[in-house]
């Protein structure tokens, strides 16, 4: 059976931004990939998830979130809110029916997101090195009072990255996370829950995987630790487990036929 074609295109969300997306067509539930935090629809998780997807006919959406990849939009202009609203946005538009949603670091706080604002949608999710409330804990809460002078003086700054140029960390970003906090309370999701991370994580401790499996109230929450695992998670062996876990939410139901994707 030949692999299922690949469609692109481009989404205008209402303001004249268009979101990039990528979609194959399949059994629902489709797979939505929700990428990190200045990454896109064509890292190697996207890219290897795309590929089980189309082996194993399921249907699977990837897409950029404004300002990321080949969407429009500039990249100091997003927040948090803004990004869910992208999400939010190309999974209305695009599919339909029951989603696996399946996000990497800043993509699995908006995969949390997204999940409370469609619970009724949701048949899993997996979160890659999830980082909810990041730009409170990991960005604010690092910051010297330096550092926080001048964001708060200049309305951006600049931090230094292991995977290329300085970081645009803007003031406008972390006041914005502040209203979309998700550990200070429970999270009421009963979906099917998959946290994997990393215990070489230099960018998100994987304590914090601990703490959100805490709070959410699903019964149905594993927590796959990989000792050697780094933040990306993108090894061969790391893709590996990643399959294995999507496989698993996937085989209780062996899918439904019909969904749509990519219209």
């Amino acid at each position: 059976m030949p692999a299922p074609i690949e469609t692109t295109g481009r989404l205008d969300r209402g303001d004249g931004v268009e979101l990039a997306w990528i979609a194959t067509p399949g059994a629902g539930p489709a797979v939505v990939f929700l990428p990190g935090f200045r990454s896109d629809m064509t890292g190697d998780k996207a890219t290897a998830l795309a590929a089980f997807c189309a082996e194993t006919g399921q249907a699977m959406l990837r897409f950029d979130y404004s300002g990321h990849g080949a969407s429009g939009g500039v990249f100091e202009d997003g927040t948090i809110g803004q990004w869910s609203a992208d999400a939010l946005t190309a999974i209305d538009r695009l599919t339909e029916g029951k989603l696996i949603l399946v996000g990497s670091s800043m993509g699995g706080w908006i995969a949390l997101l997204t999940a409370l604002k469609r619970p009724e949608r949701i048949a899993g999710l997996i979160g890659i090195a999830a980082a909810p409330d990041f730009t409170q804990r990991l960005m604010w809460d690092s910051m010297t009072f330096e550092e926080r002078a001048r964001i708060l003086r200049e309305g951006v700054l600049h931090i230094p990255s292991q995977y290329g140029a300085p970081t645009p960390v803007t003031l406008k970003l972390i006041e914005d996370g502040r209203s979309h906090l998700l550990l200070e309370g429970p999270i009421l999701l009963d979906c099917p829950v998959r946290l994997l991370h990393g215990q070489d994580d230099p960018d998100v401790p994987w304590e914090l995987a601990l703490r959100t499996a805490q709070k959410m109230t699903s019964k149905d929450l594993e927590i796959v630790l990989i000792k050697d695992g780094d933040h990306r998670l993108s090894r061969p062996k790391d893709l590996g487990v990643l399959r294995r876990t999507l496989a698993g939410l996937l085989a209780p139901d062996g899918g439904e036929s019909g969904a749509k994707i990519g219209v």
